[in-house]
């Protein structure tokens, strides 16, 4: 997938465990490190917001496009 999230990164920056971002963004460490690990197919707004505002970073700060990693096409 050509979307690469880097919240770890941001986790990192922040001195924040992805634990305590689990419990004060309300959702479940497992559900966190899925979204860490780019192994969702979304993410609520609401949720990014609330990460975002957590952190205290833009949303183009968690999510990157990278299009070389983007699958070739089986045309």
């Amino acid at each position: 997938m050509p979307i690469i999230v880097q919240l770890d990164i941001m986790l990192a920056r922040r001195k924040l465990k992805s634990k305590d971002l689990a419990e004060q963004v309300g959702m479940t460490e497992a559900n966190l490190s899925l979204l860490k690990q780019g192994k969702v197919k979304g993410v609520r707004f609401e949720t990014l917001e609330k990460i975002c505002a957590i952190l205290d970073c833009q949303p183009g700060d968690l999510l990157v496009f990278e299009p070389s990693v983007a699958k070739p096409s089986s045309n």
